[in-house]
């Protein structure tokens, strides 16, 4: 039977060990649309003995699923991938009701996703060992990879479908059993959706154990439970921090993926309109609430005014509203927590100095009486120091930044604790290229913008963007050991 997908279905259970069971607290959380501010479902609050029968449940399945051919696992994964394409509407309308997210954002949500799954279907066929010579006469020695045994994956709000997605696939692909705890304002798409469309591709009773919750009273027993082998988090690096160090006690794998500034550095030959139309989709996908995003617009000091004039006419032309219209392409922003932040940061910068050549406010929408959609945003004569640029604001505000030289542009984007994405605009590629090399960033795209994700190739940060990396086969060495095994063919002579 297909599974049921739309927002009228009964969200109000966790999935653990295949079946779909209320919460032991009995306790359910409100999930709100950001377009309307109406509440759209209810899911369980879910408690610390919710959390211990998740994990009990996935070491239970997990030594079987290891081993299961490759072709089983490789199908789950395939089926996954085929479901996501299938019930691409749903998936996209529920983005857009839970998340906030546009057309354009629940596009693309879906196509990473299915890019993540397709690739975590090759792992079972590429986890393979070696044979390694050995020192001592008559013994041979096999190094094999093996699952982790239990990957945890808390996983964010923003991009809650792929951003569960990267660990979950690659994970289940590789022989582990899951526990996924998405966030609290996105538990269905970040969580009990997937939970659906796994158990409609074919995935054995128990792997994947889906508790939503308040991160607030589980996070730590998530984060710390000791049948965890690996936790995979998304999120910002102060929160990001505390879920490294409540690992830890376990000596739990951290793959940490945190916060970003993200820099856009334009030089003074670049090709203004390119570098503003990368700007426009850079600084405002998906309002501006995305990891990799433009967080500082870095702009030689002989084209600032142009640059400037064009960003400001493409984030006046956008289309703002609610994420329901298929013509939006802003939307509004998650919550008020994070609107109100956002919108901080910008009058502090204009405090300090800075110019709000457009926006800056909260847009009014009709039937809405506190609308969380934020104008896009252009401020001018900004320097590194205000708040709008040392932040990681997470809104669709764009700060532009001076520089005279190439020197101080990279003494500007590398003036802060993140290293996570970035970009160059130059005319010359290879001039751009030599600049990339001097960013203090886990990835930087020439002639283009930092909002990029391709499944097999590594996506990692620097610093404070954190630790360990997701794609490619960056996910399977976190998801995997190796174990060493030696085979002594002959008698061996010892010392004594």
């Amino acid at each position: 039977m297909a599974p049921e997908l739309s927002l009228e279905a009964d969200w109000n259970r966790l999935y653990l060990d295949g079946e779909w069971v209320p919460s032991e607290g009995g306790e359910e959380i409100a999930v709100e649309d950001p377009s309307s501010r109406e509440e759209i479902a209810r899911v369980p609050a879910g408690v610390e003995a919710d959390v211990d029968a998740a994990y009990e449940a996935a070491v239970a399945a997990q030594k079987e699923w290891e081993r299961a051919p490759p072709a089983e696992r490789e199908r789950v994964a395939q089926n996954f991938a085929r479901l996501l394409r299938e019930y691409e509407d749903e998936i996209i309308d529920l983005l857009a009701h839970e998340a906030g997210g546009s057309r354009i954002m629940g596009e693309t949500s879906v196509r990473i996703a299915g890019d993540q799954a397709a690739e975590a279907a090759t792992f079972p066929r590429r986890a393979k060992g070696e044979q390694v010579d050995s020192n001592i006469p008559g013994k041979e020695n096999l190094v094999r990879r093996v699952p982790e045994g239990v990957v945890t994956v808390i996983s964010p709000w923003n991009f809650p479908l792929n951003l569960s997605g990267r660990a979950v696939a690659p994970a289940l692909a590789a022989g582990n059993a899951v526990v996924l705890k998405p966030a609290t304002n996105t538990p269905i798409t970040g969580g009990l959706l997937m939970a659906k469309l796994y158990e409609e591709a074919g995935l054995p009773d128990g792997l994947l154990n889906v508790v939503t919750g308040r991160g607030s009273e589980i996070g730590d027993r998530v984060a710390g439970h000791p049948e965890s082998d690996v936790v995979a988090f998304t999120g910002s690096t102060p929160v990001g921090r505390g879920v490294a160090a409540t690992a830890s006690e376990n000596l739990s794998v951290a793959a940490m993926e945190l916060g970003g500034n993200n820099g856009h550095v334009v030089t003074a030959d670049a090709d203004v309109e390119a570098a503003v139309d990368s700007a426009a989709f850079g600084s405002f996908v998906h309002q501006g609430q995305v990891c990799i995003s433009i967080n500082r617009h870095i702009v030689h000091e002989d084209i600032y005014d142009e640059y400037v004039e064009r960003l400001v006419e493409r984030a006046e032309a956008l289309p703002t509203g609610s994420a329901h219209d298929p013509e939006t392409v802003v939307g509004p922003i998650i919550s008020e927590s994070q609107r109100d932040q956002m919108l901080e940061y910008v009058d502090e910068s204009v405090e300090a100095g800075a110019t709000v050549e457009t926006g800056g406010e909260t847009v009014p929408m009709e039937g809405v009486d506190d609308s969380l959609l934020v104008a896009p945003t252009v401020l001018s004569d900004v320097t590194n120091d205000m708040s709008a640029a040392c932040h990681e604001h997470f809104g669709p505000i764009a700060p532009v930044i001076p520089f005279s030289d190439i020197d101080e542009a990279v003494d500007i984007h590398n003036d802060t604790e993140y290293g996570l994405s970035g970009s160059v605009h130059a005319r010359d590629v290879g001039a751009g290229l030599r600049i990339a090399e001097r960013m203090d960033t886990g990835m930087v795209h020439v002639n283009d913008q930092p909002v990029n994700d391709e499944a097999h190739v590594p996506f990692s940060g620097t610093k404070a963007s954190g630790v360990g990396g997701y794609n490619s086969t960056d996910i399977l060495d976190e998801v995997t050991e190796k174990k060493w095994i030696s085979l002594q063919h002959e008698r061996r002579e010892y010392p004594f």
